[in-house]
């Protein structure tokens, strides 16, 4: 950050770095969409959606948070499942703060358990976000907040009630993470929402539509790996769509009949993740976006660490 930008804050602004920690599919990437203000991480109803530690950044007159959104915690099965896991537990010890977050829809679980156990041994500030309230009935949120409150028993964490899909009770969260920041300079230039290279983008949002459109063990098993982006013109494009930034993409499963439920009867499951992700790609990039889908079989790709390190999956 330049001298210059640095005597234009006021004084008193903070900036830091939090980690959001929870179980699979609490809503971590939804809540930093929401809290972000624009769309920088991919959700769906499917557990352990997010596999990339993503820093999302937060830019206010006061303030500059970073927001890191881990992967779930949860008990791996596999060599992924575990640098998965250990990638969310790095991040812990690499912030100024954590934000919990539990799912106060639901009772507190072992695993809610496991988590506040494991940040209890951390020297650092916690504050917990109780999301998806919006789903909890009026008469149960007083019982359901007791039951949270007594698993968090012996710690002074404040608690907050959210939900990251309707935005309730998040500016109030956005002001009390703030609240907790150190004293500092801004760390990123304050038009930047996201610290992670486009082509981590560009995958994620085709992994996004898998998610969304398979079931069972296929959103698992799929990885996708952005073999080249390149402006078309004249020369390397095909007619009509010179101007279109071209992305070509390789998605990998595990076996030959996933590969069959990606591809679908003619074609038409890999044209409707195709469809969808180019959408998105587009608004990510601001431009006409030409996308060609292709499907790998690489047998438990998920347990061999080279295949890992290439997809960006390498332990911390």
């Amino acid at each position: 950050m330049s001298p210059e930008a640095m005597e234009s804050l006021p004084e008193g602004y903070r900036s830091g770095f939090v980690a959001l920690i929870g179980r699979p599919n609490v809503g971590k990437s939804t809540l930093v969409n929401q809290l972000v203000g624009e769309k920088v991480a991919i959700t769906s109803p499917v557990a352990q959606t997010t596999r990339n530690r993503l820093r999302a950044i937060v830019t206010t007159p006061e303030a500059q948070m970073v927001l890191v959104d881990t992967p779930g915690i949860h008990k791996p099965h596999h060599l992924l499942g575990e640098r998965l896991v250990q990638s969310a537990r790095a991040a812990i010890g690499e912030v100024d703060l954590v934000l919990l977050l539990l799912e106060g829809c639901e009772p507190p679980g072992r695993g809610d358990a496991f988590i506040v156990e494991l940040l209890r041994q951390q020297n650092l500030p916690v504050l917990v976000a109780l999301n998806k309230w919006d789903l909890v009935a009026e008469q149960q949120q007083d019982p359901a907040e007791e039951a949270y409150r007594q698993l968090l028993a012996d710690s002074a964490w404040p608690l907050i009630r959210c939900s990251a899909i309707s935005g309730e009770g998040c500016n109030g969260l956005l002001e009390a993470l703030v609240g907790q920041l150190p004293l500092g300079p801004q760390l990123y230039p304050a038009e930047m929402v996201c610290d992670q290279p486009e082509r981590v983008l560009l995958a994620e949002l085709i992994r996004e539509q898998v998610l969304m459109h398979t079931r069972e063990e296929v959103p698992h098993s799929v990885a996708v790996s952005i073999d080249r982006v390149e402006e078309m013109h004249v020369a390397n494009g095909r007619p009509g769509q010179q101007g279109r930034t071209a992305v070509l993409a390789t998605v990998l499963v595990e076996r030959k009949s996933q590969k069959g439920i990606l591809i679908g009867k003619g074609g038409s499951m890999l044209k409707t993740i195709g469809q969808g992700a180019r959408l998105q790609m587009q608004t990510l990039i601001d431009g006409p976006v030409y996308l060609e889908l292709f499907v790998k079989v690489v047998p438990d790709w998920r347990s061999k660490p080279a295949r890992l390190a290439e997809l960006g999956y390498e332990g911390k």
